[in-house]
Parts: C-alpha cells; sequence; structure tokens
C-alpha cells in the first residue's frame, strides 16, 4: 500500500498517465489558441457558419483543458501552465494567418488527428493502470473528437 498514491493508484504509473495528460494538455492549449485564430480571422462566404462553429469548438476546448488539468492534480502531479511548456511539449503547432476556410478546417482536421491519437495512448496506460478516472475522462474525449473528425473530413469533401 505504500506505493499507492491518495486515490488508490499505483505512484509511478499515475506519473506517467499524469506526464501524458500534461502532454495533451499542451496539445489541446495550442488547438484551442488555432481555433481562436481562426474564428477571429476567418473571411471568405463561410465566415457566418465557420465563425460560430470554431466558437463552439473553442469554448468546449476550454472545458476540456480544465478537465485535463484537473485530473492531473488529482494524480498528485502539476499541470502545466506556461506557453513556453504547451510550445516545448504539443505535438500540435500553432497556426497563423489563416483566412481560408479550407485551410482552417484541414488544419483543425490534422489537429484533432494528433489528439486522437494522444488520448488513445493514454486511454491505454490508464486502463492498464486501473485509472477509471482518468479513462472515463478520455473516452468521452475521444468520442467528441471522432466525431468532430468525422465533421470536419466530410466538410472538405
Amino acid at each position: 500500500m505504500a506505493n499507492l498514491n491518495l486515490i488508490g493508484l499505483e505512484t509511478e504509473k499515475a506519473r506517467k498517465i499524469a506526464e501524458q495528460l500534461n502532454f495533451l494538455l499542451s496539445d489541446l492549449q495550442i488547438y484551442y489558441q488555432n481555433l481562436r485564430g481562426f474564428h477571429w480571422n476567418i473571411q471568405g462566404p463561410e465566415f457566418f457558419d465557420l465563425h460560430q462553429k470554431f466558437e463552439e469548438l473553442y469554448t468546449v476546448t476550454a472545458e476540456q483543458i480544465d478537465e485535463i488539468a484537473e485530473r492531473v492534480l488529482a494524480l498528485e502531479e502539476t499541470p502545466f501552465h506556461s506557453f513556453e511548456d504547451y510550445i516545448i511539449n504539443s505535438g500540435i503547432k500553432a497556426k497563423t494567418g489563416v483566412h481560408d476556410a479550407k485551410v482552417a478546417v484541414e488544419t483543425i482536421s490534422s489537429n484533432l488527428k494528433n489528439l486522437i491519437i494522444r488520448e488513445k495512448e493514454i486511454l491505454k496506460l490508464a486502463s492498464d493502470a486501473q485509472d477509471e478516472g482518468t479513462a472515463s475522462l478520455v473516452s468521452d474525449m475521444i468520442k467528441m473528437h471522432e466525431k468532430n473528425s468525422w465533421m470536419y473530413r466530410a466538410w472538405l469533401k
């Protein structure tokens, strides 16, 4: 029992999960900022629809960011909280100067793919550690991100 943390997980497994959650937190922060930029800068005939859709996406993403940071804390680790940390640790790259709808949606689609891959890696770690809290949180995110991925791929066709 000495190697269990306060929520009953093996300390080392919880640390590894928190580390991966911090990488996901970094990905989500860059994804969020990309969405904000697309929302602000989109131009063209799709402006009204995409401006609103991008706002919906970044609002949900802000909630996910908070949930991931709080889960890192529940695992007794410290969530990343600087843009320097996010930039260094994200597999998603910041996209600037995007005004074109197609480029914005292609970027969102690519970002979602990266998020889903990272989330599935965390889901496996959480399942192996019997960390139902993290598994449930990440599983819900996977479901949402897979649905959004399909929708944005459909928009691109």
